[in-house]
C-alpha cells in the first residue's frame, strides 16, 4: 500500500533530480575575472533626472552608438581618426587587428551585450577611441607643446568653444564610456612629435590636463603624482573613474591604513541647527572635497564649486560607485551635505563663509540641487566615511553650554553697538546695585539712633 511505501524508496526518488542539477553545476564554465566596469544606469537613479545619464552632443562606445540626435557628430569622429591616423603614420590596418586583439576583452567591459557584429563593434570602438586620443591632443597641443595641425582652420569642434564644453560633459557619462585599457594601447608616447623639453606625454597626464581645463578639476594634483608614479599605479577603468580617482587616491590610502570606515551610518543637523549650536564654520585650505573636519567648535569645509554640470558629474559618479565600487564615498560625501543643507538659510550661511560658491542664479536651486543629489541612492549602513565626524558633530549640539554661548554671543554680542549696549545695561545695572545697597546702609545707622 501506498502509506506502507519503504522508507528506503521515499530517499532513492530524490536521486535522480540530484543527479540531474549536479551534471548541470558540472557542466558550468569557470567564471572569467570580474572585467566589467561600463554599466547601464539603475532604473531608480534614471527617473530621478535621465537628461544627466543621456548624452547629449557625442557617442562614445556602443550603447548610445546611431542615435539619431547624435549622429551629426559621426563625420567630426571619422575626421579626427583621419588626423590620428596621419599624426602617428600607423595604418588602418594595424590599428584594427589591435581592436580585433582585443575584442572578447572590450566586450567583456560593458554590462550589457551589445547588437553589433564584430566589425561593426571594431569600428566603433576605433573611431571612438581615435577621436578621444585626437581630442585630447589637440585640445592640450600647447600644455604639452605637441607639434601638428596648430593652426587648423577646418577643425570644426575647437572652432567652436562651446562645443567642446558640451562633449566634455558627454565624456563624463556612466554610459557613454571606453576602457581606459584600449587607449593606452592605441597612444603611443614615441610617435607623437613634441618640442624639446616638453613633459612627458601619457594618456593619464592627457585626461588630467584636458579635466583641468574643461571641468575647473581642482586639489587633484598629489593624486594624479601617486596614479603616475610606478611604485602605486592604481587602475583606471575609463574617463569616469579616472575623475573618482584623482579625488580619492588619498582619502582611500588614509582608510586602509587607520580603519576609518569602521563605523555604521549616521546622521547630523543641519547647518543652521549646527550654527545655534555653536558650531563655527571655515573654509578649508585644502581642495579636496572630503577633508572635512571638526575640531574644537570649528567646522572646517572645503569649497564646493557648483555649476550647471555638478549633478550631471556627482550622479554619472555615484551610478559607478553603485555599480562597481566596494566603497561608497561619494555617496556619503552627497549624503552628508545633504544633512547639512535643508533649506535656503543653511545655503545662505555655507555662501556667507565661502564655502559655497555657484553660478545658478538662485540660492534655492543649490538647496534643491544638494537634496535631489541623493535620491534612489542605496546607503551602505556599514563603513560610513563621515561617521565619526557626525558623532562628534552630534555630540557637541548635545551640549546646553554650546548653545547657551552661541544664543549670548548671536543675540547680544553679535554687532559692536550691541556689545556696547549689553556693556551699558549691565553698567548701569551695577551702578542701581550699588544705589540700592548705599540707600539701604544710609537708612541703617538713623534706625538704630531711635
Amino acid at each position: 500500500m501506498e502509506g506502507n511505501q519503504d522508507p528506503f524508496d521515499i530517499e532513492n526518488q530524490h536521486i535522480p533530480l540530484a543527479t540531474c542539477m549536479r551534471d548541470e553545476l558540472n557542466k558550468l564554465s569557470p567564471q572569467p575575472p570580474m572585467v566589467c566596469c561600463i554599466y547601464r544606469v539603475p532604473d531608480r537613479l534614471r527617473r530621478v533626472n535621465e537628461k544627466v545619464y543621456t548624452p547629449q552632443v557625442v557617442s562614445i562606445g556602443p550603447f548610445h552608438h546611431g542615435k539619431e540626435s547624435l549622429k551629426a557628430m559621426e563625420e567630426h569622429k571619422k575626421r579626427y581618426l583621419q588626423g590620428f591616423l596621419t599624426r602617428t603614420r600607423v595604418s588602418l590596418e594595424e590599428y584594427v587587428k589591435k581592436i580585433k586583439y582585443h575584442e572578447a576583452k572590450l566586450r567583456s567591459c560593458y554590462e550589457e551585450s551589445t547588437k553589433f557584429n564584430s566589425d561593426e563593434f571594431v569600428r566603433i570602438i576605433l573611431v571612438d577611441a581615435a577621436f578621444i586620443i585626437e581630442l585630447l591632443l589637440r585640445c592640450c597641443r600647447q600644455h604639452f607643446n605637441i607639434i601638428g595641425l596648430e593652426n587648423d582652420e577646418n577643425d570644426r569642434i575647437l572652432n567652436k568653444p562651446w562645443l567642446i564644453h558640451y562633449i566634455a560633459p558627454d565624456m563624463q557619462l556612466l554610459e557613454n564610456q571606453l576602457p581606459f585599457f584600449i587607449l593606452e594601447d592605441l597612444f603611443d608616447p614615441d610617435i607623437i612629435t613634441v618640442s624639446s623639453n616638453s613633459k612627458k606625454l601619457s594618456m593619464i597626464n592627457l585626461s588630467y590636463e584636458f579635466l583641468t581645463m574643461t571641468l575647473e578639476l581642482e586639489g587633484a594634483e598629489d593624486s594624479l603624482q601617486r596614479i603616475s608614479s610606478s611604485s602605486s599605479n592604481p587602475k583606471v577603468e575609463h574617463f569616469l573613474d579616472f575623475i573618482r580617482t584623482l579625488h580619492l587616491t588619498k582619502l582611500e590610502e588614509t582608510d586602509q591604513s587607520n580603519e576609518g570606515r569602521s563605523k555604521n551610518f549616521m546622521t547630523t543637523h543641519c547647518i543652521t541647527k549646527l550654527h545655534q549650536a555653536g558650531v563655527k564654520f571655515k573654509l578649508a585650505s585644502s581642495r579636496n572635497l572630503f577633508d572635512i573636519k571638526f575640531d574644537d567648535g570649528i567646522l572646517v569645509i572645503p569649497k564646493l564649486k557648483i555649476s550647471d554640470h555638478t549633478e550631471l558629474t556627482l550622479r554619472n559618479l555615484i551610478a559607478f560607485e553603485q555599480c562597481h565600487c566596494q566603497n561608497n564615498y561619494i555617496s556619503d560625501y552627497v549624503s552628508l551635505m545633504d544633512n547639512f543643507v535643508n533649506t535656503e538659510k543653511d545655503v545662505e550661511y555655507l555662501l556667507k563663509d565661502g564655502i559655497v560658491e555657484h553660478m545658478l542664479g538662485d540660492d534655492n536651486k543649490v538647496c534643491t540641487l544638494i537634496n535631489n543629489l541623493g535620491r534612489g541612492v542605496v546607503l551602505h549602513r556599514e563603513g560610513y566615511h563621515f561617521a565619526t565626524l557626525s558623532e562628534s558633530l552630534n555630540s557637541y549640539c548635545r551640549e546646553p553650554w554650546h548653545k547657551w554661548k552661541a544664543n549670548l554671543r548671536q543675540n547680544y554680542f553679535n554687532t559692536p553697538w550691541a556689545t556696547i549696549s549689553v556693556i551699558a545695561a549691565v553698567f548701569l545695572l551695577i551702578l542701581t546695585c550699588v544705589q540700592a545697597v548705599c540707600s539701604i546702609i544710609s537708612v541703617m545707622p538713623s534706625k538704630n539712633q531711635k
